[in-house]
């Protein structure tokens, strides 16, 4: 379905789950009628922006002032976009699986801390590998697939990454020691995502909730739905240059998707 406008419905078909039965030979076999479920996502975020590009500017510089311009907006969309939507996951309402947060986090076990209001867990250069572990276990306790699996981490708790004993090649499964290339990459089969924007407060100290999961954990739909130029306003001696852009997301596989709450 293509996006029009803010306050557009998106569906997206799911995967169905079929049933596996035994079978023993001779016997008469059944069919079940698959049905996909159609999951509805609401466009109901945008961001527009504006400028004027004065007809002395452009006769005065030799760059594309339109493109050079665009693209900053762009990168500040994504900016804000990014932001709001790794604050959405845990806040006002953490969407997280019960079982995928916590102090007694998994579905099995139910005896992973993986951070509690009150009590995050500390990540240092030597916890840290336990830490992803254990956010790997939690996901497998509820059967999610090995594939497509990420994290998104601050700063700061990629740099205990590289300071930890994973900088050795051969622990980071890689030729290149993390210290020499500066590359994370997969460790537990997480894909790690480096973000400044990963929802941080105040929990007598400064703490960060730090999503992990797989793709089938959330939707997502972007799109550009109106840009305009105007070459001879009436108000002034300048081109008008705006656009609008929408967007929405869901989290719609709360077992997929899982809340590491951190501090220093």
């Amino acid at each position: 379905m293509e996006i029009k406008d803010s306050g557009d419905k998106v569906y997206i078909r799911t995967i169905p789950t079929g049933t596996v039965k035994p079978y023993t030979k001779g016997m008469t076999i059944t069919h079940e009628h698959l049905e996909s479920p159609l999951i509805e996502l609401v466009i109901d975020k945008a961001y527009y922006f504006g400028c004027a590009i004065d007809d002395i500017d452009a006769w005065q510089t030799d760059l594309r002032l339109i493109d050079e311009w665009s693209n900053d907006y762009s990168m500040q969309i994504k900016k804000n976009m990014d932001t709001i939507e790794l604050t959405a996951i845990f806040y006002p309402t953490n969407q997280c699986h019960a079982r995928n947060k916590g102090a007694t986090a998994g579905r099995i076990s139910q005896d992973i801390n993986l951070g509690a209001g009150g009590a995050p867990v500390q990540l240092t250069a030597a916890t840290v590998l336990d830490l992803l572990i254990d956010a790997g276990t939690v996901l497998d306790e509820q059967n999610v697939p090995e594939t497509g699996r990420w994290i998104v981490l601050p700063a700061w708790a990629c740099g205990r990454i590289k300071k930890s004993d994973l900088k050795d090649a051969s622990l980071a499964g890689d030729g290149t020691s993390i210290m020499r290339n500066g590359r994370i990459g997969v460790i537990d089969r997480f894909e790690i995502y480096m973000s400044n924007l990963v929802y941080s407060l105040t929990d007598t100290v400064v703490c960060w909730h730090c999503p992990f999961g797989t793709k089938m954990a959330l939707t997502f739909a972007n799109q550009i739905v109106k840009t305009r130029s105007i070459e001879k306003p009436e108000s002034t001696f300048a081109q008008l240059i705006d656009g609008l852009n929408v967007w929405g997301s869901k989290v719609v596989s709360p077992e997929a998707i899982g809340d590491l709450y951190i501090r220093k």
